[in-house]
């Protein structure tokens, strides 16, 4: 295990999905790639055209999976603002960029332990 998650106190829910975001204030709205997300932070990829530098407030909207208990899931709406982290160099087009909410989300999207049940691949809780 790396250090990275080793400093993590939550588990980080890993997928794919749009997230939209701008600089506080700003009314750019850029798309960018979510990779993971916790109660806490998002991490996402962008592009060279628009990408948020350390320390930058930003606004970002995208949805987060979250599910039932009847092997069902919704995604859920969210808005955060935020600070960047880090900001990592991909590609010679794409960087990472880490953002810290200013407010946490409701629940926790990696600790909701679900897996996929092997037989119909539905979402179910453990």
């Amino acid at each position: 295990m790396d250090n990275a998650q080793e400093r993590r106190i939550e588990e980080r829910l890993r997928y794919h999905w749009p997230i939209w975001y701008a600089d506080t204030g700003n009314e750019q709205v850029v798309q960018g790639q979510m990779i993971d997300v916790s109660s806490q932070a998002a991490s996402f990829t962008c592009s060279d055209d628009f990408f948020p530098y350390e320390d930058q407030w930003v606004t970002a909207r995208f949805s987060v999976p979250q599910y039932g208990e009847d092997q069902s899931f919704n995604m859920t709406d969210c808005i955060r603002t935020g600070h960047i982290s880090r900001v990592e160099q991909v590609s010679d087009h794409m960087n990472r960029v880490v953002m810290q909410f200013h407010q946490p989300l409701d629940f926790k999207p990696g600790e909701q332990q679900v897996r996929l049940h092997k037989a119909d691949k539905q979402p179910v809780l453990l």
